[in-house]
């Protein structure tokens, strides 16, 4: 029997099982394949005894309804960049790629399908480069992989916050309040703007577009008469004044990243401080985006996803990654999906679409 070993690595997402499922049910037809699951990424495969769960059709029946995933994830312990605490107490980052692959041969293991955003995919193609045979599956609520149209867990993402700006929309008209509601997306404005264009939102301030708070206030005042009116502004994490800095504080050890959240308290602040009468309230939606049941486009998406990166397993088309591009299914590089980050265009079709609706970028 050959041994393929799936992991899912970074933040979670809703779709991750329904790709876990594609992947066995795939394999499940073919009868010489056995898939097994590593906890919490890699960190399964690293630990002594390895923690690893045998993936096969009853355990994966029903779970592509379900959040998260059943093999846990994590974006600490980057094997690319993993921590190692010095005698005098500092962290040192050493790169594991070298002992993971190791690790995953002695266990038997024939491929591995990782299932990730692009700092997951970058591991992946470190390793493959290392000798291991890899195909990836892009996964991040930000969409913010190139080389596809959408990756699964955005739709999903939006959805959430639509709902969520929906009901803002009439505590804001009912009480005349200014209501800013964060949603995540760290560099890529795609979540704050699609929910601007599906909730009819008033201002939208993303990454790609460094907002002037002169403009933004523009647009509230326009809003109201003698005190009465209304404004919802939708605002991604990583958005920042032109004359601003991003809100981010240090993130935790053994991570990387900084850690974005709170720009809306900072834009309501910013409004404050220059002056505006109107009663301004903030909401965070948070990591209520990351969880829950994916909607059906993105379950769709993940499955189909999940059943190409078997096929890919079976084809030897190693170093690749599934992608959705043009309504098709099909596959690049690991290297040509992680050259280039997604962000929104300024001058694209969604942003002026959304200035044709009268929606302010604050520019």
């Amino acid at each position: 029997m050959k041994k393929l070993l799936v992991a899912t690595g970074g933040g979670d997402c809703p779709g991750l099982n329904a790709v876990i499922r594609g992947i066995v049910k795939r394999a499940s037809q073919e009868g010489d394949w056995e898939v097994w699951g590593s906890y919490e990424a890699f960190n399964g495969v690293m630990e002594e005894p390895a923690r690893l769960l045998r993936l096969d059709d009853k355990t994966v029946a029903g779970i592509h309804v379900l959040g998260g995933t059943i093999i846990g994830t994590t974006n600490k312990g980057n094997p690319l960049k993993f921590p190692v605490k010095q005698a005098d107490g500092s962290v040192k980052y050493i790169n594991r790629i070298p002992d993971l692959v190791k690790r995953l041969k002695e266990l038997g293991f024939d491929a591995v399908v990782n299932i990730g955003g692009d700092g997951s995919q970058a591991i992946s193609q470190a390793m493959f480069e290392s000798g291991m045979p890899v195909i990836g599956v892009p996964k991040t609520i930000d969409n913010d992989l190139s080389s596809t149209d959408f990756t699964f867990g955005f739709q999903t993402a939006v959805q959430i916050a639509s709902d969520s700006f929906d009901r803002l929309v009439t505590t804001a008209n009912s009480h005349h309040r200014v209501m800013i509601m964060e949603v995540m997306g760290r560099n890529a404005g795609w979540i704050a703007l699609h929910t601007a264009i599906s909730g009819g939102a008033e201002i939208c301030l993303i990454p790609e577009i460094p907002y002037d708070l002169n403009k933004v206030i523009e647009k509230i005042r326009s809003r109201y008469n003698n005190g009465r009116g209304f404004v919802n502004v939708v605002i991604a994490e990583g958005a920042r004044a032109k004359d601003g800095t991003i809100t981010a504080s240090k993130g935790e050890e053994g991570r990387n990243a900084i850690r974005l959240g709170g720009v809306c308290f900072t834009l309501s602040q910013q409004l404050k401080d220059a002056g505006l009468e109107a009663d301004v309230r903030e909401t965070v939606l948070g990591h209520t985006q990351r969880g829950g049941t994916p909607v059906a486009f993105d379950r769709i998406i993940a499955s189909v996803f999940g059943v190409k990166a078997m096929e890919l397993v079976l084809e030897k088309k190693f170093g690749q990654i599934v992608i959705l591009k043009n309504n098709d299914y099909s596959s690049v590089s690991i290297q040509e999906a992680i050259k280039e980050y997604n962000i929104v265009d300024p001058e694209g079709t969604l942003v002026k679409a959304a200035k044709g609706l009268g929606i302010s970028f604050g520019d």
